[in-house]
């Protein structure tokens, strides 16, 4: 039971009895007892991780970051004016925006400019270069509460860090420049895709348009006159041709019973006429009605008598037989004409009076008003026959040409519908390019900033001093705790198995002195070498290592 630490402890541990101590002093007597053993041991833990982590906090690079604030301007049109053809929401649009301008090509674009990571892009890809790039460029939205919209997007704010102040800012306004370009180029684009797109449309809806209206036109060219709105204009027409051939038929009958009346009175005349006598020379008779005006008296009769009769009256089969013969005569007489002048002189015929002359002049017009009644009776029948045709046909135009007007008023529908859509587009688009609609514009720009944003180094000193004083105490319990052996008298006490009769203290002879101090040398030179090493090798990992300080930053 013999122990190193015996002979500096002293006899003070056996002064007073277990009974007489309070807890409270032996806890403490207790710590100073494990103090004083294993003392070298808690100073080696705590200092070669304190040398570690102090070593790599003073080595990290410090890292810059500067910020953008970008505000959000809603369309300085009012919208029920202009409606905007972009409608996809601001949070949506950000991120596109953001996937585009972190895409490889402008990233790489941006390394280049402005010479970014010269060190990291010895060691790694390209790669992992703009993957670097990709974490060191924030986006961070700043929004606010709105009654009818809710939350809303009202700025957002860039950042980016990087190890030199100044090309941090540079670098941040450039970003800044790319959102609002893009922004700018991506409103006009969609803005001009909807327009472009709607024109194709209206270009098919007018083509389909025009094809309906040159149907409706043939249509109606085809079926003129029995138009459903042409109903009512037929069914005028008709009444007034209706109208029209009664007057006709009464005006005939009224020229038929006017052609009667001459035509009796025409008989009369001719039937009262006589032939004058004509003296023969040498004093003879009176010479006989001559063949032709017998021929043109019977005629007179025979016209007078069918307007009185019908053709089985015996007048008018008397006249007609009388007729015949007086024509035969008359054929015979120019046939053989007289042998000398004085015999064909013998008789004449007795010229007409003033009045038969008046009664055959209205007989003829009589006539002639007949058949021009007649002719015009024929046209209004005809036109009759034709108006009520299309009245028959207009319903069965109408069923036509309702299903032929459906498909033009939806087409013409369709087609004004894309005209004002075409409209709204043209307008929308026109206030994009004049840069009237949604945009961003930067309040405060990134300036160079002389106080780095990274590492907190007095927090990571502090954790380190926690961390370290936690290792060395966790590993001297450790310690204590797989120690077996007994460092005082009451330990043996406590086992009763026998009593405890005499205490020996340790005999430290010269050779002893001697070879604890040259271990103690050893293992002080040991303990030096080894925190020299410690703390290289964690300035050297931590010397340049940004990504570290993002690590150990993200991790404080």
């Amino acid at each position: 039971m013999s122990d190193p630490s015996w002979g500096n402890s002293g006899p003070a541990g056996w002064a007073s009895s277990p009974s007489e101590e309070t807890a409270k002093g032996a806890g403490i007597d207790r710590v100073r007892a494990i103090w004083q053993r294993r003392k070298w041991l808690a100073i080696v833990a705590f200092v070669l991780p304190f040398a570690a982590t102090a070593s790599l906090v003073v080595a990290l690079p410090q890292v810059y970051k500067s910020t953008v604030v970008v505000l959000v301007e809603r369309q300085q049109v009012p919208e029920q004016f202009v409606k905007p053809t972009v409608t996809s929401e601001l949070e949506t649009r950000l991120q596109t925006i953001t996937q585009e301008i972190l895409s490889r090509s402008r990233l790489e674009a941006l390394i280049k400019r402005f010479n970014l990571y010269p060190e990291l892009r010895k060691q790694v890809s390209s790669e992992e270069v703009v993957e670097r790039m990709r974490s060191d460029v924030r986006l961070e939205l700043k929004s606010s509460a709105d009654q009818r919209r809710g939350t809303t997007t009202v700025a957002f704010a860039l950042s980016y860090q990087g190890g030199d102040p100044r090309t941090v800012a540079q670098v941040a306004n450039t970003v800044a420049s790319f959102y609002i370009e893009e922004n700018l180029k991506s409103r006009e684009r969609q803005a001009a895709g909807t327009a472009e797109f709607l024109k194709v449309q209206l270009e098919e809806a007018q083509r389909r348009l025009d094809e309906q209206e040159r149907k409706v036109s043939a249509f109606r060219t085809r079926y003129l006159g029995e138009l459903p709105q042409q109903m009512q204009s037929n069914l005028t027409s008709l009444e007034s041709l209706t109208t029209q051939l009664r007057l006709n038929s009464d005006n005939q009958l009224r020229a038929s019973e006017r052609r009667e009346a001459l035509a009796g009175q025409l008989a009369e005349a001719a039937t009262l006429s006589q032939v004058v006598p004509l003296p023969v020379a040498g004093g003879g008779a009176v010479a006989p009605e001559p063949a032709a005006v017998r021929v043109v008296r019977l005629k007179q009769e025979l016209a007078a008598a069918n307007a009185r009769f019908t053709d089985l009256h015996p007048t008018i089969v008397r006249l007609k037989a009388e007729l015949v013969a007086a024509e035969a005569e008359l054929g015979q007489v120019k046939a053989e004409p007289p042998k000398d002048g004085a015999a064909g002189a013998q008789a004449f015929a007795v010229p007409p009076s003033p009045y038969v002359l008046r009664l055959r002049e209205s007989l003829q017009s009589t006539e002639a008003e007949l058949k021009v009644l007649k002719a015009e009776e024929q046209q209004l029948r005809g036109a009759v026959a034709a108006y009520r045709s299309r009245v028959e046909n207009t319903p069965r135009r109408e069923q036509e040409f309702l299903d032929l007007s459906r498909d033009y008023d939806t087409t013409k529908a369709h087609y004004q519908s894309l005209v004002k859509r075409h409209e709204d587009a043209q307008l929308a688009e026109s206030m994009e390019q004049r840069q009237k609609g949604e945009q961003f514009r930067v309040i405060e720009p990134a300036i160079a900033s002389d106080i780095p944003a990274a590492p907190n180094r007095p927090r990571l000193f502090a954790l380190a001093l926690a961390l370290s004083a936690g290792l060395a105490v966790g590993l001297v319990m450790l310690v204590e705790m797989l120690d077996t052996s007994f460092h005082a008298a009451d330990d043996l006490r406590a086992l009763g198995v026998a009593p405890v009769l005499a205490r020996i203290p340790r005999i430290v002879t010269e050779a002893d002195t001697r070879r604890s101090r040259r271990r103690f040398r050893l293992a002080a030179a040991a303990t030096a070498v080894a925190l020299i090493a410690v703390a290289g090798a964690s300035y050297a990992l931590g010397h340049g290592n940004e990504r570290l300080v993002y690590m150990v930053s993200r991790g404080a």
